[in-house]
């Protein structure tokens, strides 16, 4: 694996998010914090370092973790975003409860 030494570093490798408890739904959301956070960071940089290939090598790593988590996340719990929505069947993303009613507590 590339040294990434430069640029914030999740906590969270992609193998941990893949294997986080599942009834810890704060641990996945905090490794999709984490690689959403380092994926802004490194796309801005390379808005200004468009050929630094190490930058580039980092941003499909924590693009990686970030997909890795919300698949996890998404398996585990449902949909975060409505364009996650899987079903042929019905629309489920109405199923859980709102934020406001203890969804995410």
């Amino acid at each position: 694996m590339m040294d990434h030494s430069r640029f914030f570093a999740p906590s969270m490798t992609a193998m941990q998010v893949g294997t986080a408890p599942t009834s810890d739904a704060a641990q996945i959301l905090q490794a999709l914090d984490q690689a959403s956070f380092a994926l802004d960071d490194v796309i801005l940089f390379l808005d200004t370092h468009p050929n630094d290939t190490e930058a580039l090598a980092y941003y499909q790593y924590v693009r990686s973790l970030r997909a890795q988590a919300m698949n996890a996340y998404t398996d585990q719990y449902g949909p975060l975003m409505k364009d996650q929505e899987n079903s042929t069947t019905d629309w489920t993303w109405v199923n859980g409860p709102w934020p406001w009613e203890g969804g995410m507590n």
